[in-house]
């Protein structure tokens, strides 16, 4: 019997030994660019105070602490004008010792998001939310991929699971998480199935979600999906990161999962953690190909 629905019990699917393998890789690089007396300096900015932007920019900390990447954030009020944080990107983007930038989301109603990512230099667009960066993705080229993305996609292949044919249903059509994993997910011939607002106005999500062997969930809804809809022995890869009181949780009813998935990814300790580590290593990726282009 295939080991995907032949588990028992199910596996936590934690980020923590993926993440330190990457980030022991990514520390070995730096210290052979040390060597070239270059250090990779990694700079994010965040509008207004997002709560689970919170989370996430004290892990960025840390982690680029741990392994020497000098980082730094700029921190603005809500009331921020788009073109006060699009002239800081355009000082950024042409600052050479910067080598990573990344915008927090979401940003304030009245800022383009869009424009803004757009805006980033595409050799130092980290989170590879750029069109040069989204496009060579879509066209299976190598670049800058969406770190998110990377993250479940790393997860999915540490249960060991063969993805071909294999029925994918991914909830959340945002172009730094959904969109991006449909397509590294479809390059591993999996049959995807992309799941958005229409389809759950139109009492559709349910039939998707229970048909899937493997479910992605990006949506930034905390718990909307019932653990009931989850199919027996599926792996369920939770990337929603929500803030309900003084607790963290997920998109999946995290308790009603566990008792019908044969691989779920806790929230926080699952997505979160990898997707940190695959910043990391795209502002080293960053930096090589700066370094690259200078001596090209």
């Amino acid at each position: 019997m295939n080991a995907l629905y032949d588990v028992k019990k199910p596996n936590l699917l934690y980020g923590k030994v993926i993440r330190d393998q990457i980030l022991s890789e990514v520390a070995a690089e730096i210290e052979e660019l040390k060597k070239q007396h270059v250090a990779p300096f990694l700079m994010t900015i965040e509008v207004g105070n997002d709560p689970a932007t919170a989370v996430y920019k004290e892990s960025q900390r840390k982690l680029a602490a741990q392994i020497g990447i000098n980082y730094e954030t700029i921190e603005l009020s809500k009331n921020t004008s788009e073109e006060r944080l699009l002239k800081m990107i355009d000082r950024i983007n042409r600052d050479p010792v910067i080598n990573g930038l990344m915008v927090h989301m979401p940003l304030p109603e009245h800022i383009d998001a869009r424009k803004v990512q757009w805006s980033i230099n595409s050799l130092k667009d980290v989170e590879g939310v750029t069109p040069y960066n989204m496009g060579k993705l879509f066209l299976g080229a190598e670049a800058l991929y969406p770190c998110t993305a990377e993250s479940i996609m790393a997860l999915i292949k540490a249960t060991g699971v063969d993805l071909k044919g294999k029925e994918v249903t991914v909830v959340g059509c945002s172009s730094i998480v959904g969109k991006p994993v449909a397509t590294m997910l479809l390059k591993e011939e999996a049959t995807v199935s992309v799941c958005h607002y229409q389809t759950s106005k139109r009492g559709m999500l349910e039939h998707h979600v229970r048909n899937a062997e493997i479910l992605v969930v990006a949506a930034g809804v905390p718990n909307l999906i019932p653990g009931e809809w989850i199919r027996e022995g599926a792996i369920v890869i939770d990337a929603g990161i929500n803030r309900v009181g003084k607790d963290i949780v997920g998109d999946v009813d995290f308790e009603g999962a566990l008792k019908r998935a044969s691989y779920i990814t806790p929230v926080p300790g699952g997505v979160g953690s990898v997707t940190v580590a695959y910043l990391m290593k795209n502002t080293v990726t960053a930096l090589k190909r700066q370094l690259a282009a200078q001596h090209g």
